[in-house]
């Protein structure tokens, strides 16, 4: 625990219920939480949320949650509105940073932040744009599109670990099983060459992550994923897509999504490479 002072700010690791609380101002921001996403998040380390509170009340948040020894990712950097401008933002980033230790670091961080971020050693690898709009259903029926259940876990692990900077198995697990989540392959000729989850939101649907081989079985994943948010009563899906992989943004554009807000991928230091050209939605901003 960390305290500025008597009666000022004091930092302290957030529970799994305590961090709804941050979920509705992420909400109030216009970041459209996923409605369930705390179960995952929480699954992958449960000490990397944390809460800044005064006289007991909660007035900030940041998260860094830990994959292995070598990576961490930041998120949800709020400080509620009328107490901007005080510190108490940088106080909380600090606190939280200290728990990634000596791992580099990632973040994916809006415009009006990213020359701080710069200034505490972040380093911009590309931009994500993120594109929303209501998929129209496929002249064809979808094929190759199967639930993810029904896929070797051990197989989707090993898709997922080509696209991610580190391993992250209690996440994926908790993620591809969270209630209200659809989880769905792309199976061809018994491999899989994609997977992919959509959930409820705030507001539009998010798709995410979206990983395949290629435009076509991203473009299936992403006509299967849509039709599962018709499902649940989402008629317009969110894809966060990354500019590294320029068929992203193609793609969202053959199906009619446009562009809304971007961010910056930023890092403090090298990561694993990944298979960028897999990459046509992240998991999440708020987790990598």
């Amino acid at each position: 625990m960390t305290s500025l002072s008597p009666g000022s700010l004091v930092i302290a690791p957030a529970t799994r219920a305590e961090w709804e609380l941050v979920r509705s101002w992420a909400a109030e921001e216009g970041w459209n939480p996923g409605r369930a996403d705390g179960d995952a998040f929480f699954a992958q380390d449960p000490d990397g949320f944390f809460l800044g509170r005064i006289d007991g009340e909660p007035v900030s948040a940041v998260s860094v949650v830990t994959y292995g020894d070598a990576y961490a990712f930041l998120g949800f950097y709020l400080v509620r509105p009328e107490l901007r401008g005080q510190g108490l933002g940088l106080a909380t980033w600090r606190a939280g940073l200290a728990h990634a230790g000596e791992r580099v670091v990632g973040l994916d961080g809006v415009p009006a932040q990213q020359d701080n971020y710069r200034r505490s050693g972040f380093t911009t690898a590309h931009r994500t744009a993120r594109f929303v709009g209501e998929v129209p259903p496929p002249e064809r029926p979808v094929t190759g599109v199967v639930p993810a259940g029904q896929v070797d876990p051990a197989l989707l692990a090993a898709y997922d670990s080509a696209c991610h900077h580190a391993e992250r198995p209690r996440f994926l697990s908790a993620w591809l099983t969270t209630p209200g989540h659809r989880a769905l392959a792309r199976v061809v000729d018994g491999r899989v060459t994609g997977y992919g989850v959509v959930r409820p939101s705030q507001d539009e649907a998010r798709v995410g992550p979206l990983f395949a081989d290629g435009p076509a079985d991203a473009g299936a994943l992403l006509d299967a994923l849509a039709e599962e948010a018709r499902g649940f009563g989402a008629r317009s899906v969110a894809v966060d897509m990354p500019e590294a992989n320029p068929a992203a943004a193609r793609l969202a554009g053959e199906r009619g999504l446009t562009p809304t807000f971007e961010t910056a991928r930023m890092y403090t230091g090298p990561v694993r490479p990944i298979a960028q050209d897999r990459v046509f939605g992240v998991t999440t901003l708020e987790l990598g």
